[in-house]
């Protein structure tokens, strides 16, 4: 019985060690990251501009190099978490421009932007999405001019209803023989953003209860390798796809991904969909950092769906 005890409570004190270890680990792990931040020059110029965060340089300066924004455009930002890129694209679409941001994650969303909290990857929050975006009067201030948005909302009701009795099929963005790939009037979006992460499981900081704390984003990315990059993978399929249901003719996509064996397949599909394809890996991205992004200009009008996603 007693060298049972002890054998317990010798197991029960190994635990407890580990547990200490892995806490003092954590917090050394954290010490560093706070370090870092206060000695980079983006994460300070970050605050001094009001961003979200040192994320909206990366964005920026996409845009100083492809020119992707313009006044009036619908943009979608997936993954837009704590919603640094959806302040520089509500910034840079004014004056009548709407952004809509989606993530898994619960944020404070910037000052006019329309937020949905959900899992992209679930087909019923991308079709909740793609509802959103195709109606001109949701996301819009009622200041823009309520009367001017719903004449735009009857004539894009009275050509889908053109469409439908030509025999096309809207629901799915297929269409028949001789017909464009989708209909236009289902394609509502001029830039979609994608800086998705796949999210793995929150192990402390769960006190901390502020909605626009970004702690979820600080562990977007796992240290291994293969796991990073297949996971940006889909989810960058899964905004590629998105993007062909919804995205107009001559639109732009901008998708963050880790590097790996599968991006060259990712590269000639977005190729198949757009008509000039870039790799970019923005100043402000850090030097030690996998991450580098997808540029798409000009959504090609007759991109069909399986052309795109069949391209290796």
């Amino acid at each position: 019985m007693v060298l049972l005890l002890s054998a317990r409570l010798s197991s029960c004190a190994n635990t407890i060690c580990r547990i200490q270890q892995f806490t003092q680990k954590r917090f050394s792990s954290s010490k560093r990251w706070q370090a870092r931040q206060l000695k980079d020059q983006f994460t300070r110029e970050a605050a001094v501009q009001g961003l979200k965060s040192r994320a909206a340089f990366k964005l920026l300066q996409i845009d100083e190099r492809y020119r992707i924004f313009k006044s009036g455009q619908t943009v979608v930002d997936l993954g837009y978490a704590p919603g640094s890129w959806s302040q520089v694209a509500l910034t840079r679409t004014q004056p009548n421009g709407r952004v809509l941001g989606v993530d898994i994650i619960p944020s404070q969303p910037p000052k006019g932007v329309s937020t949905i909290q959900g899992n992209f990857l679930d087909p019923e929050v991308q079709a909740y999405v793609r509802d959103f975006v195709r109606d001109p009067r949701r996301g819009r201030p009622y200041s823009q001019g309520v009367s001017q948005n719903v004449d735009d909302h009857e004539k894009v009701v009275e050509s889908v209803l053109e469409a439908n009795s030509a025999g096309i099929h809207q629901g799915d963005g297929e269409s028949e023989p001789g017909h464009n790939d989708g209909s236009d009037t289902q394609r509502t979006v001029d830039v979609v953003l994608s800086d998705m992460s796949d999210p793995w499981l929150q192990t402390a900081g769960f006190w901390k209860r502020s909605l626009s704390n970004p702690y979820y984003r600080m562990m977007n990315t796992s240290g291994v390798t293969f796991r990073d990059h297949a996971g940006s993978m889909d989810l960058c399929r899964a905004a590629l796809l998105f993007s062909h249901e919804t995205l107009k003719a001559g639109g732009h996509f901008v998708c963050k991904f880790y590097q790996g064996a599968e991006d060259k397949v990712l590269e000639k599909q977005l190729k198949a969909l757009f008509q000039k394809v870039h790799r970019l890996k923005p100043e402000s991205s850090r030097s030690e950092s996998k991450e580098i992004f997808f540029i798409g200009l000009d959504r090609k009008s007759h991109a069909k769906k399986q052309d795109v996603f069949t391209a290796l």
